[in-house]
């Protein structure tokens, strides 16, 4: 038979899952701003002080929704690179191109790059950025050095280089004027940028 305590617990995870979930359609539709947590909490099915319960305030619920984007994200990316696994420099692309058309997404380009850095503040969604994504870099730069197809360097430094070019490369096309050519461009770009990591004798 079922504890309390663990039936307790099992209801605030569910309320906690049905929070986010409701906040995530209603941020990735009308943005952080447009949505009231009067709303949310409606679609949820829970009362105000569920939310309270689980979440300081909205913005900390906007924390968690991002956190859960940002690993669904991670994990896409994931799969996309390995199917290139084969050739580690490839996955590194095929990463890269997984990134970019994940942000082409108008749900998660409102979240992740329009509202997040300005609702958590550059730390905070940078912390987040490099929790998920970081890692997933550094293992396939590892994969490609110990491949010899990279020339063997510290991992970590050049895993922060990368995704800070990722990012630069999703906010440009984020806030371009013609989203689809800049997409196309920044791809370009990075790629160019991956090749130029190639070890002279792959060249």
């Amino acid at each position: 038979m079922e504890s309390a305590d663990n039936k307790h617990g099992r209801r605030s995870r569910a309320t906690r899952e049905a929070l986010i979930a409701a906040a995530r359609g209603l941020f990735g539709e009308r943005g952080y701003a447009g949505v009231g947590t009067e709303e949310i909490v409606r679609v949820a099915g829970v009362t105000r002080g569920a939310l309270y319960h689980q979440f300081r305030d909205k913005a900390d619920l906007f924390d968690a929704t991002v956190q859960v984007v940002e690993a669904e994200l991670t994990g896409r990316i994931a799969s996309r690179t390995m199917e290139a696994a084969a050739d580690p420099v490839e996955a590194l692309k095929a990463g890269a191109r997984a990134f970019l058309d994940a942000f082409a997404e108008p749900d998660v380009e409102r979240m992740l790059l329009l509202d997040a850095p300005g609702v958590l503040g550059w730390p905070r969604w940078r912390e987040i950025g490099q929790q998920h994504g970081l890692g997933l870099i550094a293992a396939t730069l590892e994969a490609a050095m110990a491949s010899g197809v990279l020339e063997r360097r510290p991992v970590t430094p050049l895993a922060h280089v990368l995704l800070g070019a990722l990012d630069e490369a999703a906010l440009t096309v984020a806030h371009s004027d013609d989203p689809p050519a800049t997409r196309a461009e920044m791809a370009d770009a990075l790629e160019h940028l991956l090749n130029g990591l190639l070890t002279r004798a792959e060249r």
